[in-house]
């Protein structure tokens, strides 16, 4: 089955908090099918981490390994400092939402959504879950979302480790080549 990823923010940062628990609970009573859930902020000083998680798909309930997890390790480390800086100057620059929107990768999406000082909710579900999701984040809270295809998410995960590694290896090269 298709599965997406959700992320969203609102106005008012008690809402991630308060959209956490209403779709945990919308989960339970099968009115969703949401196998990972996440409140995440991004602070000024960590960039963007954890504050809640949930696993419904097994007995390992942590972030540690988790399709978010990984996701907000790349976003965390040095290529997603790159991304919030390289997207703050698209989205500052760019006029049309959608124009910004059709120039980001995940990550610079991501971060584009959770801006700074932010706290939003990061959320994997089937694709059948998508309009009880959607109504319930854009009409009853109010909030901003974007949805995009897990199998996307995964592939630029992937695309994001192997730049990761390019980079240290890169580095330990410079760092040890005595010749320059």
């Amino acid at each position: 089955m298709e599965k997406r990823v959700f992320i969203t923010t609102f106005e008012e940062d008690s809402k991630s908090y308060q959209a956490f628990s209403e779709l945990k609970q919308r989960h339970v009573k099968k009115e969703v099918n949401i196998e990972q859930m996440a409140v995440v902020i991004n602070s000024k000083k960590e960039n963007i981490e954890i504050k809640d998680f949930m696993d419904m798909t097994g007995p390992d309930r942590t972030s540690r390994g988790s399709i978010i997890g990984i996701l907000i390790g790349i976003l965390a480390g040095p290529l997603g400092m790159l991304l919030g800086w390289v997207s703050g100057t698209v989205i500052g620059a760019a006029r049309d939402a959608r124009e910004v929107r059709d120039a980001l990768s995940v990550f610079e999406q991501t971060l584009s959504m959770i801006s700074p000082g932010k706290t939003g909710l990061i959320i994997i579900a089937d694709a059948d879950s998508r309009n009880a999701i959607r109504t319930y984040i854009q009409d009853e809270l109010e909030g901003r979302l974007l949805q995009l295809d897990l199998e996307l998410v995964m592939k630029e995960i992937e695309r994001a480790r192997e730049t990761e590694r390019e980079l240290q290896k890169e580095a330990r090269k410079r760092m040890f080549d005595k010749d320059k």
